[in-house]
């Protein structure tokens, strides 16, 4: 609730911003922040009471409502702090100035107020004096020329104590006046700062609504983002895949490369039986007549075998082509296996068959 009511004549005349403190009441020593931030503090005038007050206002919460009276006395306790004493509060208020120029601003005006209020008081108490004086004069009964005599005296009286009452009024309306003015300068600049808050409101707005698009426009981001992330892993899944049949295809290969090492191994082992075979042809020249038979089956297995070589050069090709020709190697692998052994097979009966005829003769 506002400590000034719409009705009410109380209008400001002097506005400033600070952060409001009040003394811990525990221990009348430390300060407690009564607002968070700086705050609005103001000068009232109130026409009516002929008197004077510093409110402030933090939301809600009315956090300064103090009466000045002739007795205060606003101190500078640093360059940008001051304080005074409310009695009837009950508390020591503390403001923190931003600098030290608004600080002796307020200083000023707190000094203004309260000879305006001092001024105030002693007008309130001649009138009062003055009233029970015309009182009393009205109640008395005396003949009509002490009455006049009385009358004169009492307008005399009147035009003694006058002029300084009048020079007091005078006085009092031109800090009126000047409060007025510095009033509508007040409510002019509150006009204006009402009109710049309504800007900045309608900017805010705009802002926020602009805001309010971006965040759409970056969800429908954020969801394209998403599913092609989803792609990316299913690609990156069926990598993974080609990489696994990649690796079991180079161990096949290597495995293909050892077979082909064991047979040239027996490649050579087979020529190294032919060599044998023929240094034995030579030693026996009186075999040669009855070898022939057995040279042209000797020439025959040397072309069969010629065409073995041949065959494993081929294969040894066909093993180089294997990376990309993978699964057609493996049958074909298989046939020449097959013609391999059934080679062997045949030179094994041939040789057989050579040791026979050698046992014969």
């Amino acid at each position: 609730i506002s400590p000034v009511p719409p009705y009410s004549r109380e209008q400001p005349i002097f506005t400033t911003r600070a952060h409001v403190f009040q003394i811990d009441p525990s221990t009348k020593k430390n300060w407690v922040p009564a607002s968070k931030q700086a705050v609005t503090v103001s000068y009232f005038y109130d026409s009516t009471r002929n008197s004077y007050r510093i409110i402030s206002v933090d939301g809600a919460k009315v956090i300064i409502n103090s009466t000045i009276t002739p007795n205060m006395t606003f101190t500078k306790t640093s360059q940008k702090f001051g304080q005074w004493a409310d009695s009837r509060a009950n508390t020591v208020f503390g403001l923190g100035f931003p600098s030290e120029q608004q600080l002796t601003k307020f200083a000023e005006k707190f000094q203004e107020v309260k000879e305006a209020a001092k001024l105030a008081r002693d007008r309130s108490q001649e009138k009062i004096e003055t009233s029970s004086n015309h009182s009393q004069e009205s109640g008395r009964e005396t003949p009509s020329s002490t009455r006049a005599s009385s009358v004169n005296g009492t307008d005399d009286e009147k035009a003694s104590h006058g002029g300084p009452a009048e020079a007091h009024l005078k006085s009092e309306n031109d800090k009126l006046k000047i409060a007025l003015a510095q009033s509508s300068t007040n409510v002019k600049k509150w006009e204006t700062e009402l009109q710049t808050l309504r800007e900045s409101n309608a900017r805010l707005s705009t802002a926020l609504q602009e805001s309010a698009a971006s965040i759409e426009h970056w969800k429908k981001q954020f969801s394209a983002c998403k599913e092609e992330n989803d792609q990316l892993r299913g690609k990156i899944e069926e990598l993974e895949e080609q990489c696994n049949e990649i690796n079991k295809e180079k161990e096949r290969n290597a495995q293909l490369s050892r077979r082909l090492q064991e047979l040239e191994t027996e490649l050579q082992d087979k020529e190294l039986e032919l060599e044998e075979l023929r240094k034995q042809g030579e030693i026996v020249p009186q075999l040669v007549s009855e070898c022939e038979s057995v040279s042209q089956q000797l020439q025959a297995a040397e072309k069969k075998n010629k065409d073995l070589e041949e065959k494993v050069r081929t294969l040894r090709t066909e093993v180089e082509e294997s990376k990309h020709r993978q699964t057609n190697l493996k049958t074909e692998l298989k046939n020449f296996l097959d013609v391999l052994d059934g080679k062997i097979d045949e030179l094994q009966d041939f040789r057989q068959g050579l040791s026979k005829l050698g046992v014969d003769n």
